[in-house]
């Protein structure tokens, strides 16, 4: 299903829970977007589909693009990042888990997707329990910099058969305010669409799914 009939389908329910105003939601995340009419905000661990200008659970969306949702409540208003750890409601400071989840909500084809950096640029990721380390093309390689030719050059085996590669390590990996540091990567041949978030990321982290929300949980 793609994302904008996702997005649909979760705001007849999103909107129909928006009757019960009576209680103010404790955290809140933002997990998806429909262009700059609505969001998908996780609040209180469950989704919900808000409308720029309304209101769920005492949370109003003020405006949002694919990668940020400003929220207010109470007259307070937040930013809230794609992907990251739920912001408690009203708190000046972090949250008490701050940098150390990631809750995700499953996109198009069920895919688990988030906008997130390596050593600091800008790039998308793709959750794949199948690969063995991040994998990333040469293509996103050379954008955001690496240097993945002065990495130990191994052969890999691809949907296109056994090809040459880069394994190198990454300084920095972060989705929202969740950064893990010296990770390893491999830089492949060729373009892809996203960064395969592989198991020398995931495996730093408790992994849960309920339905289609993943929730990454900092081991260390």
């Amino acid at each position: 299903m793609k994302l904008a009939a996702l997005l649909s389908l979760a705001c007849a329910c999103g909107l129909m829970a928006a009757s019960a105003h009576g209680q103010t939601a404790g955290t809140v995340s933002f997990n998806g977007s429909l262009g700059n009419k609505a969001a998908l905000l996780l609040i209180d661990g469950e989704a919900r589909t808000v409308t720029v200008g309304s209101t769920v659970r005492g949370v109003r969306l003020v405006s949002v693009d694919e990668s940020r949702a400003e929220v207010e409540v109470g007259g307070r208003r937040q930013s809230l990042l794609m992907g990251a750890t739920p912001g408690r409601i009203g708190d000046a400071g972090p949250a008490a888990n701050a940098g150390r989840k990631i809750i995700l909500s499953a996109g198009s084809g069920g895919h688990f997707t988030s906008i997130g950096s390596i050593n600091g640029q800008s790039t998308q990721f793709l959750v794949d329990t199948g690969a063995t380390a991040i994998s990333i093309s040469q293509a996103e390689a050379e954008r955001i910099g690496l240097n993945y030719s002065a990495g130990r050059r191994i052969m890999t085996q691809t949907a296109n058969g056994v090809v040459p590669a880069h394994m190198m390590q990454l300084g920095s990996v972060r989705i929202g305010d969740v950064e893990v540091r010296n990770v390893e990567a491999i830089v492949i041949p060729g373009q892809m669409s996203h960064v395969l978030l592989g198991n020398s990321f995931l495996t730093r982290f408790q992994m849960l799914r309920h339905n289609d929300v993943l929730t990454l949980d900092l081991r260390y």
